[in-house]
């Protein structure tokens, strides 16, 4: 009888387990392939750094990699270019009290990404630019 009670325990360790394996690996799966990340930033001024694309509560985000430099020009902006060629001019990179806006959600709008861009609007000119593998949306 004592065997059959070992026996028993050993299984029912074994189904949570597999049950936990079960439940868990979808999520891991959706982390891992629901995020994309451009090539290196290239341009006159951002040489550095990489823009990774994200879902949060089904909403598109963008995330800068940690080794991105701010430039140091008047007014540098996050810019995106959609599949079709499309220019939006978004969020300032530089807010009040020396922060940056590493991180932004995309309107509704914009369709997919095929680039982001940094973009000066002081000067009106692009400072660096990474493009997707293939538009993400």
């Amino acid at each position: 009888m004592c065997k059959y009670i070992t026996l028993y325990k050993t299984l029912r360790g074994l189904i949570c387990l597999l049950i936990a394996v079960v439940m868990i690996a979808p999520i891991v799966s959706y982390a891992t392939h629901h995020t994309h990340t451009t090539k290196t930033f290239t341009g006159s001024k951002v040489n550095a750094g990489t823009v990774t694309h994200s879902k949060m509560d089904g909403k598109n985000v963008l995330t800068l990699s940690d080794d991105f430099v701010v430039p140091n020009t008047p007014d540098p902006h996050w810019q995106v270019v959609d599949s079709k060629g499309n220019v939006y001019l978004l969020q300032r990179l530089d807010i009040k009290g020396g922060k940056v806006n590493k991180s932004i959600t995309l309107p509704s709008y914009i369709p997919d990404v095929a680039k982001v861009q940094i973009w000066c609007a002081w000067a009106e000119t692009l400072l660096g630019e990474a493009p997707f593998e293939s538009p993400v949306s």
